[in-house]
């Protein structure tokens, strides 16, 4: 009996997996025959402006402002599209052995001459004995440069970025800890629901994309906040045995 209920459950969860694919193809598929026209839209409207701006007649400043309109929101949902279908579209990585520091430091050396402008101070410790671990580096800096813009735009008015990572019992861990606005409980809570954003123009999908590329690494992701006081993500990732030796 045991059996066959083990038997129904795993049909169950590769019906369930199946249907995920198909809905995942689905959306991708949807939202690449909008990205085409959008595209489209987006050309013309600056075509368009630029030929209401070439010479003055009446009424041109609120056509050439309800232009401009139309093509910011066109930025927007590009830039929607484009989050969504990382998110959407996200499939077994195919990962090789590399360094987690090595990765942290080319995603805070892009962002080092920015942090310079806002008075952020990037601040590492990063552990020289970390053992290698399986990864797919462009995805993997992919979620790390999101979290690291997330947490400089916390700091408008400046403060310090500090990364550190160790070892920990079956792998390795990342800590990331910003001095910024911290957030309260509810947004702690649902940051990694799709679409959620307290971000004006947010598309709400770049930490629930990093959360879903740290899990494809097998790894996981935790949030601590405090409103003034900062925040701090915690990320643990498996270390296989053959690496860590």
């Amino acid at each position: 009996m045991n059996n066959e209920f083990l038997d129904e459950k795993e049909q169950t969860i590769d019906e369930l997996r199946r249907q995920y694919n198909e809905l995942a193809e689905l959306a991708g598929s949807l939202a690449h025959e909008i990205k085409n026209p959008l595209s489209v839209i987006h050309m013309n409207t600056d075509l368009l402006c630029e030929e209401l701006e070439e010479s003055p007649w009446p009424g041109q400043r609120r056509a050439v402002a309800k232009v401009d309109m139309i093509r910011q929101q066109c930025n927007r949902l590009e830039n929607l599209l484009r989050d969504f279908l990382r998110f959407a579209t996200m499939r077994d990585l195919d990962m090789t052995p590399g360094s987690l520091n090595d990765n942290i430091e080319a995603v805070l050396l892009l962002y080092k001459a920015q942090a310079d402008r806002c008075g952020i101070h990037l601040k590492t410790y990063l552990d020289s004995s970390l053992p290698n671990m399986k990864l797919h580096s462009d995805s993997l800096q992919a979620a790390l440069l999101n979290l690291v813009k997330n947490a400089m735009e916390a700091m408008p008015d400046g403060g310090e970025l500090l990364v550190r990572t160790c070892t920990v019992p079956g792998g390795i861990a990342m800590e990331m800890i910003d001095t910024g606005s911290g957030m309260d409980e509810v947004t702690a809570m649902r940051m990694f629901e799709p679409f959620y954003s307290t971000k004006h123009g947010g598309s709400g999908l770049g930490l629930p994309t990093a959360r879903k590329i740290i899990e494809a690494h097998g790894g996981r992701i935790a949030v601590q906040s405090e409103v003034g006081r900062g925040t701090k993500f915690l990320i643990e990732f498996p270390t296989p045995i053959r690496l860590s030796a």
